[in-house]
């Protein structure tokens, strides 16, 4: 999307140097996680079940038998479930992001309250940092690092991802679930080419408007609206990542795999009304749900 102009006297970051909240947009962005944690329903019930605290959706087939059974514990069969379905899209993200070693430093873009990266870190062993514009949730994400016993390989920072400050070809790969349709995807890949080494991996799931439809649905555009968002078309992603020296390797089309867990949804009392226009947009073909993986080339 086109960001909105600078602001006179924005924020600084957590360091008092370069600002992070640059932009009304990003303010307002913020201002929602930072001032609305406790309205964040799903995502903090689902992330009570184990503690891995997840801001994006699901993929894979169900256990649909969770909501037969007794009702008096279907709901909390459901949440189970759902979590379960989440935590198997990271890892999918993670299956993606190539050889990772103990010494290498990743990165997540749009960290939310750390869930992903908690993952990284246990799978790799790697050092991992999240970033993120809402210092709620860095707040909480670091908290769960001490609780965790990582600070030593996982932080979080109160920090804009299209400018980290970090040092460049300093990230072996980075990711992004769910949140590049806040930001100008040139502008993204930018940074993030210029943070990867040569031949780093750069992963991102997200959803993203048909092009071949010729135009936004109107579910689509229901749900731009819900999110306070602007959901990019698929091919904004191929040319900007082809712009920043970023090669796809793998492109997924994972809207099949997610349906299900939408409909899932459908019978939990967590349920937002988000559930219809996701499913009807998903099921015209006029929303996709992508997942790409690519490599830094060049210097």
């Amino acid at each position: 999307m086109t960001m909105l102009h600078q602001d006179a006297n924005p924020a600084p970051d957590a360091d008092g140097a370069n600002p992070v909240l640059r932009t009304d947009f990003q303010k307002s962005v913020a201002a929602y996680w930072n001032n609305n944690p406790n309205d964040d329903r799903v995502n903090t019930k689902l992330g009570e079940v184990d503690g891995l605290f997840h801001h994006h959706y699901g993929v894979g087939e169900p256990d649909w038998s969770v909501i037969e059974g007794p009702e008096d514990t279907r709901q909390e069969r459901l949440v189970k479930e759902l979590h379960r379905l989440e935590t198997a899209q990271a890892d999918m993200l993670l299956d993606h992001l190539g050889d990772i070693g103990p010494g290498d430093r990743l990165m997540d873009g749009g960290s939310g309250r750390g869930g992903t990266s908690f993952m990284a870190n246990q799978r790799f062993g790697c050092h991992v940092d999240g970033v993120t514009i809402s210092e709620y949730q860095a707040g909480f994400a670091n908290d769960q690092a001490r609780e965790r016993g990582v600070t030593d390989k996982v932080n979080f920072h109160f920090k804009n991802m299209l400018d980290t400050g970090f040092d460049a070809g300093s990230m072996r790969a980075i990711w992004t679930n769910e949140t590049t349709m806040y930001v100008d995807l040139f502008e993204l890949f930018a940074e993030f080419s210029r943070l990867l080494q040569p031949g780093g991996r750069y992963v991102v799931i997200t959803g993203c408007s048909n092009d071949v439809t010729g135009g936004r649905s109107a579910s689509v555009s229901w749900i731009d609206a819900h999110y306070g968002c602007n959901i990019h078309p698929r091919s904004e992603y191929f040319k900007a990542l082809a712009a920043n020296n970023l090669v796809p390797i793998t492109v997924t089309d994972l809207t099949p795999a997610t349906i299900p867990y939408w409909e899932l949804r459908t019978h939990s009392e967590l349920a937002t009304g988000v559930e219809k226009p996701f499913l009807t947009s998903y099921k015209e073909g006029s929303f996709q749900y992508l997942m790409i993986a690519a490599d830094k080339v060049g210097r």
